[in-house]
Parts: C-alpha cells; sequence; structure tokens
C-alpha cells in the first residue's frame, strides 16, 4: 500500500509501505522516529515494489520473458533448484534476473550444499556468492539495478540493516527481567526456579571471563574448528565471516564439544575455566554421566546474530553467561501464544517463517504489549536464567562469546519426566546407544535418590489427573446427561479453557 511521498534525487520516487520508507537522502528509514538511523541505499540500486508505482522510467521485469509469469516469491524459490552454473549463467541475461542471481541467500545455499558433499578450503571474501566463486572485490561485477522492484531482494537488505536500538530500547518497567547481585540455592528453589532473572555478579570469577575475548581465542585457537549451524569452519575463517558479512541472519558459532577442542576443563578443580553457578544446586541429569545429553555450548556470533523464539530441549531450564559483548532477550512462558510463532498441536514443530530482524520489525511492538512479555539485556560478566518451558528469543547486541548450559534442577524434574515420556519422538541430545532415556533416568535416580523421584512421580500422576479431569470437561465423559448440561459443559470450556496453571494446558 502506497502510504506517502518524499522527494528524491532526480528520476527516483520516495515511497512508504508496510511501515517503512525511503528520506530524502535516498536512505530507507522507519517512520515515527527521526533518530532512528537510516538504512542505505541497496548496493545494486534494487527498490521495494512500492516504488514502481511512482516510477516513470522502464520497469526490468517487462524483460524476464516466460518468467514474468512467475511471482517473485515463486521466482526465488526456483532460482534454488538450479546449480551455481545455471543461477551464474542466467545472471547475465538481463538486470533484474541479475539481482535475483545476485540474491546471496541462494548463494549461501549453493555454498552448504557444495560444503556437505565435499569440505574444501576457501577463503571468506564478504558475501557468499564472492566466496564460492573465489571472487575478489575488484572482480566482482556490480550491476546498476535501480529499475529492479521488489519486496522479496528489498526486504532482506533492510532487515540486515536496521537498527536494533528501536526495538531494544524504552523496555516498559512492567516487561523488565528481575536483576540482583547473586542469589542462594534456597532462594532460587523457593523462589526463583518458575522466573528468568539476571545474576550480575555470580560469574565474573570465572577465569574465561579475564581471558577470554574474540582476540584471545583467535590468536589460541584460529586453526581450531567449530560448528557454526552447517559448517564446520577454523576459528579464524569464522572470525573473518563475523566481521565482513552482511546476511539477514548471520551464522551462529553453536559448538557443544568446545570444552574438548580447547582442551579445557570445567569445574571448581584448580585451573579449570569455569564452573557451573552455585545457587542452581544439584543438575540431575549428572546422574547419567556420560550417557547425558549434550548440555553444554559455546556460542560466538556477530552484531545481529541469535536465535529465533524456541524452547530449550527436554523439558530443561537453562543459564546462558555472557563473556564479552551484550544480548537482548524476549521471554514468555510456555503457554503464551507469541505474535508471528506457530507451533503444532503436539508442539513438535514450531514455526516462525521470519528472521529475528523481521519478526522484530513485524510482532515486535504487539509482542510486548502481552501481560506476561519479559525482556532485558545480559551484559558481560552477567547470566541469564531460562526457566523449564519459557519461549526465548535472543540476538547480539554486538560482537560477543558466551557460555550456555541445560540443566535439570529438583524443582523441575517432574516436567523433564513427562516430556522424556510422553514426548519421546521429540527427545534430542542423547547418543543413539541410548534407546530409551526416560527409563535410564528413571533408573539412576531409583538408584540415587528413590525419594525425589516417588515425589516428582506422584507430582506427574497428580498433573495427569488434572489433565484427564479438565479434557472430561471438555468433551464430556460419559454421553449420558442432557442437552442443556452437555450446554453448560460447552459454555464452561468457552470461558475456561487455556486458563489457570500452565501445567494443566491440555497437551
Amino acid at each position: 500500500m502506497l502510504l506517502s511521498q518524499a522527494p528524491r534525487s532526480e528520476g527516483d520516487i520516495g515511497f512508504e509501505a508496510n511501515g517503512v520508507g525511503y528520506n530524502g537522502s535516498n536512505d530507507f528509514v522507519l517512520p515515527g522516529d527521526e533518530s532512528t538511523p537510516s538504512v542505505p541505499l541497496h548496493p545494486l540500486g534494487i527498490k521495494p515494489l512500492g516504488n514502481l508505482y511512482l516510477a516513470s522510467g522502464p520497469n526490468a521485469r517487462n524483460s524476464i520473458g516466460t518468467f514474468q509469469t512467475l511471482p517473485d516469491e515463486v521466482l526465488a524459490v526456483l532460482l534454488e533448484y538450479l546449480d551455481q552454473g545455471c543461477v551464474r549463467q542466467l545472471g547475465y541475461t538481463c538486470k533484474f534476473l541479475f539481482a535475483f542471481c545476485s540474491y546471496d541467500d541462494i548463494w549461501k545455499s549453493l555454498f552448504l550444499e557444495a560444503q556437505s558433499r565435499e569440505k574444501f578450503a576457501f577463503t571468506w571474501r564478504g558475501s557468499w556468492r564472492s566466496t564460492l566463486l573465489d571472487l575478489p572485490e575488484e572482480r566482482t561485477l556490480k550491476v546498476d539495478c535501480n529499475n529492479v522492484f521488489s519486496d522479496v531482494l528489498h526486504r532482506p537488505f533492510v532487515c540486515s540493516n536496521v537498527s536494533l536500538d528501536q526495538f531494544t530500547s524504552n523496555i516498559p518497567a512492567r516487561n523488565q527481567i528481575s536483576r540482583m547481585r547473586d542469589m542462594t540455592y534456597d532462594e532460587f528453589a523457593r523462589n526463583w526456579s518458575n522466573k528468568p532473572f539476571i545474576l550480575t555478579h555470580s560469574v565474573q570469577s570465572w577465569p574465561v571471563c579475564q581471558k577470554w575475548t574474540l582476540d584471545s581465542l583467535l590468536k589460541t585457537y584460529a586453526e581450531v574448528d567449530f560448528r557454526a549451524e552447517a559448517v564446520d569452519w577454523p576459528f579464524e575463517t569464522y572470525h573473518e565471516y563475523m566481521f565482513n558479512n552482511y546476511d539477514e541472519s548471520p551464522l551462529y558459532l553453536f559448538d557443544r564439544k568446545f570444552a574438548e577442542k580447547m582442551k579445557i576443563t570445567v569445574g571448581k578443580e584448580d585451573g579449570t575455566a569455569y564452573w557451573k553457578p552455585d545457587c542452581f544446586g544439584p543438575d540431575l541429569f549428572e546422574l547419567l554421566g556420560s550417557e547425558r545429553p549434550a548440555h553444554r555450548w559455546l556460542i560466538i556470533g556477530p552484531e545481529r546474530s541469535g536465535s529465533t523464539f524456541h524452547k530449550d530441549p527436554n523439558g530443561t531450564s537453562a543459564w546462558n553467561a555472557v563473556i564479552q559483548g551484550a544480548k537482548y532477550w524476549i521471554m514468555f512462558p510456555p503457554s503464551v501464544a507469541i505474535p508471528g510463532v506457530y507451533v503444532s498441536k503436539d508442539s513438535s514443530e514450531v514455526t516462525s517463517p521470519l528472521s529475528i530482524a523481521e519478526w522484530l520489525l513485524e510482532f515486535h511492538a504487539e509482542a510486548r504489549k502481552l501481560p506476561e512479555c519479559v525482556e532485558g539485556f545480559c551484559h558481560a560478566g552477567e547470566l541469564l536464567h531460562v526457566p523449564s518451558g519459557w519461549w526465548h528469543l535472543v540476538v547480539n547486541l554486538e560482537p560477543g562469546i558466551a557460555l550456555t548450559q541445560n540443566f535439570v534442577p529438583e524443582s523441575h524434574l517432574s516436567e523433564v519426566l513427562s516430556f522424556l515420556k510422553d514426548r519421546a519422538d521429540q527427545v534430542s541430545g542423547f547418543e543413539k546407544a541410548v534407546s530409551d532415556p526416560y527409563g535410564l533416568f528413571v533408573e539412576r535416580l531409583e538408584q540415587q535418590n528413590p525419594e525425589l523421584l516417588q515425589t516428582a512421580l506422584q507430582e506427574l500422576a497428580q498433573k495427569q489427573e488434572r489433565r484427564k479431569r479438565r479434557w472430561d470437561v471438555v468433551v464430556g465423559d460419559s454421553g449420558e446427561e442432557g442437552d442443556d448440561q452437555a450446554q453448560k459443559r460447552s459454555i464452561g470450556f468457552s470461558f475456561g479453557f487455556g486458563l489457570g496453571d500452565e501445567e494443566d494446558e491440555i497437551p
């Protein structure tokens, strides 16, 4: 929809659509906040589709022949089925197809596919296309595509350049995550195991807080391969990528075997790199020993990297400690329906067809108004607690390092047992040799802490009984009642379904 017009240079027309627009200096800006840093002109001159309706010059799309019958979204999907040679040759046919065939997400997929077939040496050259084709800057073709109008191509560019400050500033007081210096285990178990919080001084004595920076890791571990989503790269390669990429969703280094690779130890013995915070008490998954699922990760990423909305695996809780940089968190309790996030009936699939930046652009304002929303910043030397089952999105506000660990506190044992038993197909992180995680965990608990196990199983049985009673209210329990009584039940369901304790949510 065309919303407003702003003057631009000769032959160019300003517009504002879908909440964003161009200003008079060839920059793309968000409306309503003149202090918001503007987004620069697309490097190829590509413009949003809305500009087409006021443009006086030619439309490059008219030159693509039969492809004109395809919407831009379909054309982008079609290109994903071509190999790199075809994509490159097709891009030489006209400006519009050059713009589409230069879309770096397509080249990212081609690069990852090539690496999956056979790992090869390469030099990162600032974009996936230039890297895969091994094109230095001076050999990279530059074409003026100022008559290409496409939201499919321009929207990711906006998302990769829009300032995060507008979303992460001015957090309403009622939303702010509680902050405190430190906490005892008794305080955690009694009052805080079901709430997010930030501890500002609990990990500052860790040796890594004094020793680890991105530069120091580069000096020590330059040639060590770390996992960054779908690739294993030497740290020197990932470090180069961090500071020289324009991805809408930058690769996030998230390595679970970092301790072995870096040859560090974790614990309170002499010479260790760090240890788990005392406030969370016993981690019951430690009873599994070497058979426990993946539980700790080194996290490194550039500004804008992060994780879209998710819950942590296997019903576990987690802590996340920032060593360098700063992170923005936005979180919701387990039963909240988050705008822009779609969950399957069995909770096995979570779909958010948006990057972090696009979710922030489209849904952040709406989500922030929900009464259950909590949000805040975690800076270097601080630690954030993620309770079992809580939804969370996290984004790096600057390049940084973090350590995270999933754990099972006594207060959430029943939730973890329920997950392992009732969602066996969603259990993750265990080695293939562990065929029955629930049975193994129950066996170890029976051996080491039978009283705690019995208490948790009783809690689990009570929750299941409450769910069954609620379900009987929803569907009726005998079929012998009259129509009036059935209608009363239906009305009760209409007003009561989904309310009450989060643990009573209909499965």
